[in-house]
C-alpha cells in the first residue's frame, strides 16, 4: 500500500486520468473529490462490496432451484414439420 500525505487543496493522481483532491479535513474526517473519466466506476468500499456480493449471488444457483430438464422434455411440443 502505499502512502501519502496530502494537505487540502492537494491531490493525488491514479494514472493519467483519475485525480484525487483533499477538500476538508475536519477531525478525523477527511472529505476528498475523485475526477474520473465517465467510464469509470467509483464507488465507496462498502457499497462496492455489497454491488459484488449481489452479482455473485445472482449468478450462484443450487441444482436444486432449476427445472428438471428430463421433465421438460416430456411435456414438449414436437415440432415435426421441416
Amino acid at each position: 500500500m502505499l502512502v501519502l500525505t496530502r494537505k487540502p487543496d492537494q491531490s493525488i493522481m491514479v494514472g493519467n486520468e483519475i485525480e484525487i483532491t483533499v477538500l476538508e479535513v475536519r477531525g478525523e474526517q477527511v472529505r476528498v473529490g475523485i475526477r474520473a473519466p465517465r467510464n469509470v466506476t467509483v464507488h465507496r468500499k462498502e457499497v462496492y462490496e455489497q454491488i459484488r456480493d449481489e452479482n455473485r449471488s445472482a449468478y450462484t444457483i443450487s441444482v436444486e432451484s432449476l427445472p428438471n430438464l428430463e421433465d421438460l422434455l416430456k411435456n414438449a411440443p414436437v415440432n415435426n414439420e421441416q
